[in-house]
């Protein structure tokens, strides 16, 4: 079984897509396996020591659908001894407000669960005013912009996934 899950919720494709390229900088499917929040559970995500949680931010502030249906069952996850890490995405033009406010929302849930928490990514590069996505003045993990910084997305994809190796994510 692959060391970590990645659960994700894409309504586009966007996120589906970028989780797809960081399983495989992870190192592929046997290192990392993807669950579309839209079919998954519980039992599922408490079978992974490292989890990944990707989720989009939609409209003003608002998780994306299939998050939104399966954020209640974080309830049942025992995240004790779990690390665990966050991609969002978002519209930092469209959406300066509530830039990736998804997994701000998603971490609001989970914070005090006994998980450890790692990722973390600079808000430089970025032109948004507000996030709940933001601790100790860096985002809670990778932050991608397909919309308006697609060009940068792979490169961040990879410094990224390296900083998460050095961190032990996935060890």
């Amino acid at each position: 079984m692959a060391k970590i899950g990645i659960f994700y919720g894409s309504t586009e494709g966007n996120t589906e897509r970028v989780v797809g390229q960081i399983q495989e900088a992870l190192g592929g499917e046997d290192v990392a396996a993807l669950h579309n929040v839209n079919s998954s559970s519980a039992e599922e995500m408490e079978q992974y020591d490292y989890l990944m949680l990707a989720c989009s931010t939609w409209d003003i502030g608002v998780l994306q659908e299939d998050w939104d249906t399966f954020v209640d069952e974080l309830e049942d996850v025992d995240f004790e001894g779990k690390t665990v890490t966050y991609l969002g995405l978002g519209d930092a033009d469209g959406y300066p407000d509530t830039f990736v406010d998804g997994p701000g929302l998603i971490h609001e849930r989970i914070a005090d669960s006994g998980a450890k928490f790692v990722g973390f990514w600079p808000t430089d590069g970025y032109d948004f005013e507000e996030s709940k996505a933001i601790i100790d003045d860096k985002f809670l993990g990778l932050v991608i912009d397909e919309d308006n910084q697609a060009d940068q997305t792979e490169e961040r994809v990879a410094t990224w996934v390296a900083q998460l190796k050095e961190e032990g994510f996935g060890a």
